[in-house]
């Protein structure tokens, strides 16, 4: 039998799980929205951005935020299947795991692309390998990142829905959100909010749901 702690108890509460949530939410939007004001075009194509200083700054400051991001979802990832428990369909569970595992790492991968061609304007690289550069972090968030969001998405609705963790309404809207970026044209532009959105409808949701109730029952087993 594991000895539960005060503390580690409440690493694992619903509140633990909504608040990494909600920043991961925030953060991420406020990613995309300093990127779509200052960084590359969608497309991946045009350096004007490089140019001016102001936009190189406010691009470098959307990039150090990234890496927060990353950190407010895998401790999202972590409470959500320890909330699971004895619950968790092991199917669902390992795609859940695995889509989100591979977002962090497709979301880390495009941040560090614009940030190559950050470093190659400034550091004289020619104008082909900075488009290269851009358009490759245009394809790793919006065409491959995008569809792990999808799966994300589509596999904790479904999980919420099984062990219905999950109200109605919320999991009509994941499976919308879910089709809308997997079936969707490569992601571009502001509809890359989709899935921050989601995520922050989620974890509020999780948060009001744990102040209804402050003790929820779970079905892992104290003991074994």
């Amino acid at each position: 039998m594991a000895l539960q702690t005060p503390f580690s108890e409440e690493l694992r509460t619903p509140r633990s799980a909504a608040i990494a949530g909600i920043a991961f939410a925030l953060i991420l939007a406020t990613v995309i929205v300093l990127l779509r004001w200052s960084g590359p075009a969608s497309d991946g194509g045009g350096t004007a951005w490089l140019t001016d200083a102001q936009r190189r700054s406010t691009v470098s400051t959307a990039l150090n935020l990234v890496p927060f991001a990353g950190i407010a979802f895998l401790w999202f990832i972590g409470v959500v299947r320890s909330r699971l428990g004895a619950r968790e369909d092991k199917l669902f569970a390992t795609v859940f795991l695995g889509s989100g595992l591979l977002f962090v790492a497709l979301l880390f991968a495009g941040a560090a692309a614009i940030h190559t061609a950050l470093t190659l304007e400034t550091s004289g690289g020619s104008a082909d390998t900075v488009r290269l550069a851009q358009t490759l972090s245009s394809v790793l968030l919006g065409t491959f990142g995008a569809r792990m969001a999808a799966v994300f998405v589509l596999s904790v609705t479904t999980l919420g829905l099984r062990t219905r963790i999950v109200p109605r309404w919320l999991v009509a809207l994941g499976y919308v959100a879910a089709a809308a970026l997997f079936l969707s044209p490569p992601i571009s532009g502001w509809s890359q909010l989709v899935f921050p959105a989601w995520v922050l409808t989620l974890s509020v949701q999780i948060l009001l749901a744990g102040a209804r109730d402050p003790h929820p029952q779970t079905a892992a087993a104290d003991g074994s």
